[in-house]
This record gives structure tokens, C-alpha cells and sequence, in this order.
């Protein structure tokens, strides 16, 4: 799979935790954990249940084949039992994919992708915490220029930013955690009545329940072909932990331009180079991470969309599903990646914040002027007069202090971050009460 077009997860990883390779082998752990439970229940001999698992290994499939089968069929799966019937021991072979429909064993296996794949982002999204959790502590009181609508506000410390980078990041991984928790098995038949697989044998309301256990998968109320929640909660999950990266990848890009300086990611050599300029030293990791939040959210809107399907199994609704969770799935599992390492290798830069902030000769803190003066001359005509000073001080240079008259200390933004420390350790608190 070509990943020289796919900055979002390229050489993560990500790609072969869903790939045809990864589907087939699911596809194959389904249809063993399914024999292996019929056996159990008596439905089919134990021996070929046996000959079933010993058949099930990737090298026994043509991939090719099963691809050409999708144009042939609109699945994967016909194609697939095909070629896992052909290699399974003849006296066995009719027992391979017993009472069972396409969309048993392709739900089933997409659960099980999802599974590998959620494990891998929180793994990621973890260390991403660890590293957040280690900025808030070093620079819970650093003062800087908090921003708004692109301008200076009001001071803020460094330390609160990164607190609020760490606490969309353990939001995402609480969704995570949910979702993977709930992955279900899918075994209905035909049409969700599991009637195949009880014709063959009894114990057919049990048998989800046991396929589930086989595979480490949550069970199921009911067979889920048309009910698609589960797709639409992985979408969920992955699209706040697309967002909640993203919005940390769009402060670090900001706060990395030229002109600001305030964050940098680590230099080595090669990494963030131009083709063109020699002095570029471009944030890799922030744009992999933007680029990931940009693809996420279309991908999520078909595999809502695909919730509003006809009927006990749907023609296009449920084949428009597997290549944008894939997609989904790869571009989320990059994005954590990048993170992490994002989060590892980022450089403050406390000396450019404290330059920052006097950019404005004192006005960054007007707000606390302004409390300070409206008892005595009134809210509006405090106001008023601050707006005429920092305007005359935008002018003609001069510091705001000087202008007003008032003892510079007042004017100190360091002294005016408000309750952004207790607020930081808010965040520490729940760091350090999750469980990882």
C-alpha cells in the first residue's frame, strides 16, 4: 500500500493495522473462532473445527482473487470462503462457513481491525498525556500572551495551554476506551434471524455469545446488519481524537511561525527541511497531526450517513462503510502517533513569550487597569480612558504605564494570569487519577 501520498500516517504503522493482509487475517479468525464454537456446541466434528484452524493462514488465499470476487459479487467474502474452503482438508471442507452470511464474518473482522487499531491510538494518545502532563508541570506559572480572535488578550501561562491540550487528549481517550470496550460480534444469518445456524444445530442463541468470547469481543443483543451504531461510535471516537489532536497541532503552528516563536519542534537533521529555502526548519509533526483533523471529519459523515439503511441488510449503505472506516481508522492511528511524538520533541520558549507580551507596551493588561480605576472614575469612563491610552500608546510608542501614570507593577503581566495555575493542576489532578 502507497504511502508516499498519505502524510497523515505514513510510516506509523497505521497502514498495516488495516490492510488487505490485516483484513484477511481477521476475516480467518472469524471463521475459525465461529468453527471452533460450533464444535463446541456439537454442531460440527471437533477434527474439523481443527482442520478448519490449521487451513486459516493468509498464504492459503489469493488476494487477487478476492479482490476480482468484489467486482463479482459486491463483497470480499464469497470469494474468501471460496479459497478457505479449497484449502481445508475435503472431509472437512463442508463445514467451513456454516449457517453463515457475508456480513458476519466482514462486520466481525472490521470489529476486530477496530479493535487493534483503538488499542494502538490509546496507547499513543496515553503517551501524548504524559508528555502534556510534563509541560503543565514545568510551565504551570510561564506567562504568555493568551490570543483571541488572532490578537493579544490577556496574559495566560503556558502551562494552562498545554492543561488544555491534556485534557482534550484524555477526552479522546476516554471515547476510545468506550468505544473499543463495546466492539461487538456479528452473527445474524441471512437476515438476522440466526435461522441457518440454528437449522444446523441447537445452541444458535448461544453461539454469538461464544464466537464473542473466542475473539475478545463485547457480545450482541441483537444481529446488528442494520443497525449500525457500532460503526457510527468507532466514527465517533475517532473523529474527537482527530479534533482534540488537531487543536493542539493548530496552536503549535501558530505559536512556531517566524514571527511568534513561542514553541518549536526539535531540530535533527533532515526534519523539516525545504527543497528550496536552507533555512527552513518547517513543524513536521504539528502539520501531519492538521492534516489528519482536515481528512477525518467527510470520512465520518458517510459512516453516519450509512446509518439510514432500507431493510434487515442494505445494498450500498453497508458497502459505502469499509473504506472510510479504514481510512478512518489509519489517518486516526497516524495522527495519535504524531502526537506523541509532537508532544515529545516540543521545545518552549519562555524568553519569546516574555518578548511577546511586551509587544504591547503594557496594554495586555488593561483589563486589570481598568477594575483597578472604575471604582473611581466610573466603568465607562475607565474604559474610555484606557481605550484613548492604548490607542496613543499603539501610536507613538510609549508605554502604557508611563502614559497613565500608574506604578508599572500594575501593568506587570506576570501578575495578572489570574487562576490559570490551579486551574493547570485541575488538569494535573485528572491525569494522575486515570488509570493507564
Amino acid at each position: 500500500m502507497s504511502e508516499l501520498l498519505a502524510p497523515a500516517w505514513a510510516a506509523t504503522g497505521a497502514g498495516e493495522l488495516v490492510d488487505d493482509r490485516a483484513l484477511l487475517t481477521a476475516m480467518l479468525a472469524t471463521e475459525v473462532a465461529l468453527a471452533e464454537a460450533q464444535a463446541e456446541l456439537g454442531v460440527i466434528p471437533e477434527e474439523a473445527a481443527k482442520a478448519i484452524r490449521a487451513a486459516a493462514v493468509p498464504e492459503n488465499l489469493d488476494p487477487r482473487a478476492i479482490a476480482e470476487g468484489v467486482r463479482e459479487t459486491a463483497n470480499p467474502v464469497v470469494a474468501f470462503v471460496a479459497g478457505l474452503t479449497a484449502a481445508v482438508d475435503p472431509a472437512a471442507a463442508e463445514y467451513v462457513h456454516r449457517g453463515s452470511t457475508s456480513q458476519d464474518i466482514l462486520d466481525t473482522a472490521l470489529m476486530l481491525l477496530c479493535r487493534s487499531t483503538l488499542d494502538r491510538v490509546t496507547r499513543d494518545l496515553v503517551a501524548t498525556a504524559g508528555q502534556l502532563a510534563g509541560h503543565v508541570r514545568a510551565h504551570r506559572d510561564t506567562p504568555m500572551a493568551g490570543r483571541t480572535l488572532t490578537q493579544h488578550a490577556v496574559p495566560v501561562t503556558f502551562g494552562l495551554k498545554a492543561a488544555t491540550w491534556l485534557h482534550l487528549v484524555l477526552d479522546a481517550v476516554e471515547r476510545v476506551r468506550r468505544a473499543r470496550a463495546a466492539l461487538p460480534v456479528s452473527l445474524g444469518g441471512a437476515a438476522g434471524t440466526l435461522a441457518a445456524y440454528e437449522e444446523y444445530g441447537p445452541g444458535s442463541l448461544e453461539l454469538p455469545d461464544l464466537v464473542a468470547r473466542k475473539l475478545g469481543l463485547a457480545p450482541q443483543t441483537l444481529p446488528w446488519h442494520g443497525i449500525r451504531t457500532p460503526i457510527a461510535d468507532v466514527a465517533s471516537a475517532l473523529l474527537v481524537t482527530a479534533g482534540a489532536l488537531g487543536k493542539i497541532a493548530a496552536d503549535v503552528l501558530v505559536l512556531s511561525r517566524t514571527e511568534i516563536g513561542e514553541v518549536a519542534e526539535e531540530r535533527a537533521p533532515g526534519r523539516g527541511a525545504s527543497s528550496a529555502m536552507p533555512q527552513k526548519h518547517n513543524p513536521v509533526f504539528a502539520t501531519l497531526v492538521a492534516t489528519a483533523a482536515r481528512q477525518l471529519p467527510p470520512l465520518a459523515v458517510v459512516l453516519f450517513g450509512s446509518m439510514a439503511v432500507e431493510d434487515e441488510r442494505s445494498s450500498g449503505g453497508w458497502h459505502a462503510e469499509w473504506q472510510p472506516l479504514r481510512d478512518a481508522l489509519r489517518i486516526t492511528a497516524g495522527a495519535a502517533a504524531n502526537a506523541a511524538r509532537l508532544a515529545e520533541t516540543l521545545r518552549v520558549r519562555p524568553d519569546a513569550m516574555a518578548a511577546n507580551l511586551r509587544l504591547t507596551r503594557g496594554a495586555i493588561v488593561s483589563e486589570r487597569v481598568n477594575a483597578v480605576l472604575a471604582p473611581a472614575l466610573g466603568k465607562a469612563a475607565a474604559k474610555r480612558l484606557l481605550a484613548e491610552a492604548t490607542a496613543e500608546a499603539e501610536r507613538t510608542g510609549a508605554d502604557l504605564a508611563d502614559l497613565l501614570d500608574v506604578d508599572p507593577g500594575l501593568l506587570d503581566p506576570a501578575a495578572y494570569t489570574g487562576l490559570a495555575g490551579p486551574l493547570a493542576d485541575r488538569a494535573l489532578a485528572r491525569f494522575e487519577r486515570e488509570e493507564f
